[in-house]
């Protein structure tokens, strides 16, 4: 279940992702870009601890649609790549990072692809700290059919689909959404 807040973040994510987004060796779009979410989904950490959140993005004015898969965290973590900090108005500053680079999202990632998982349900507290039912923005699905504790792992590559071309077939297990395939992993 990810957990949502009733929230202002400063600054926002569409925020940080146009200024993060045109220094990415995969980005085509203008240099200050306005962007546009076009989708977005969740997954869930087990421990709780770090927010699981990817969002599709493109310029205002047009152009292809990126994938920008982020992690939300109360700490910085050593070896990922920041896409910049924010303040929270419930939980505090917050890093963020590029999800391809957070360990607890390639495994969330991983996980749902190769067991057939899907994005997590949300849920966001109102102001009086009730839980209330959010339907997620979009619904993706892994093609893989391993039972959850059988993972194979070891010799797995992992790819992150960064511009979608609205391809629907994966020569191995993918996550799948109405978009195309945004990741696909190979060598299982």
């Amino acid at each position: 279940m990810a957990l949502l807040h009733r929230a202002t973040l400063v600054p926002g994510k569409l925020d940080l992702l146009a200024a993060w987004l045109p220094a990415q060796p995969w980005y085509t779009g203008p240099a200050e870009p306005s962007l546009e979410r076009v989708g977005a989904f969740r997954f869930d950490d087990p421990d709780g601890a770090v927010g699981l959140e990817t969002l599709l993005v493109r310029a205002v004015d047009g152009g292809p649609v990126y994938v920008t898969p982020l992690t939300y965290r109360d700490a910085p973590l050593d070896g990922a790549a920041l896409v910049g900090t924010t303040e929270h108005s419930v939980l505090g500053p917050r890093w963020v990072y590029d999800a391809e680079t957070d360990p607890v999202y390639r495994t969330a990632l991983l996980t749902a692809i190769l067991t057939g998982g899907t994005e997590a349900p949300e849920e966001i507290t109102d102001e009086h700290g009730t839980r209330v039912p959010r339907t997620p923005l979009m619904s993706v699905r892994g093609t893989g059919a391993f039972a959850a504790g059988v993972l194979p792992v070891a010799d797995t590559g992992l790819e992150l689909v960064r511009v979608l071309d609205g391809s629907a077939a994966s020569a191995g297990p993918a996550l799948v959404s109405e978009f195309g395939v945004l990741a696909r992993v190979h060598g299982v």
